[in-house]
């Protein structure tokens, strides 16, 4: 058997177990609400979805009169009852402060850039890109979206299943359902970025990995 060779003197090796503190719990949530809304924002800019509640809140804004923040914080109200019961006050009020950031940060985008003319392949998979990084900052600051990401965690910790492969098969339906209300092509392109969110995830977050303290 080969032994492990020790560090070099000059690399300190990390203390295994350390906690994030209060002050990069509260950075990190901000900055992975403030990513995710972003990439919602260029999402939106050509009408495309992508998966989970956030997904669903997108293709109801495109069919009816109400602002995208106050949809996605509806769509996750019934999926809080959920979380408090299996993974805890503490993660469903990070889940609901997070939550809320992304709704009121949805709002900012638009005074700031305007009406962005980007291509369509451009804006889904940028779109998704910056979404599957702003979760993974999440998960790694004992947080979430909630809605399908709840469920997908929750799997993943009690079965061992990967959250990205859990949300995939989820957030099929939701892109399915897009048929109805835009057109083919952006739908087969949401279909391919949602695709490139999860697999983002699964990759990164996973069971016996770093996950977050």
């Amino acid at each position: 058997m080969t032994a492990t060779p020790p560090a070099p003197a000059d690399q300190p090796v990390a203390p295994a177990g350390v906690k994030h503190s209060p002050v990069e719990d509260a950075l990190g949530i901000l900055t992975g609400t403030f990513v995710v809304s972003l990439g919602l924002f260029l999402l939106r800019s050509v009408s495309a979805v992508t998966g989970g509640t956030a997904g669903l809140s997108l293709l109801v804004s495109y069919v009816a009169p109400v602002p995208f923040g106050v949809l996605f914080a509806a769509v996750n109200l019934p999926f809080f009852l959920l979380a408090i019961r299996k993974k805890g006050w503490d993660f469903t009020l990070r889940t609901g402060l997070s939550i809320a950031l992304v709704a009121g940060l949805s709002q900012l985008h638009p005074l700031v850039f305007g009406t962005l003319d980007l291509p369509p392949l451009y804006a889904v998979l940028a779109g998704n890109i910056l979404c599957g990084v702003g979760l993974l900052i999440l998960f790694r600051h004992r947080s979430s979206l909630g809605g399908f990401m709840i469920a997908a965690l929750i799997a993943q910790d009690r079965l061992g299943w990967r959250a990205g492969y859990v949300l995939m098969v989820l957030d099929t339906a939701v892109v399915l359902s897009a048929f109805a209300a835009v057109p083919a092509t952006t739908v087969l392109l949401s279909a391919l970025g949602a695709v490139l969110l999860n697999f983002l995830v699964a990759l990164n977050h996973r069971p016996g990995r770093y996950t977050g303290y």
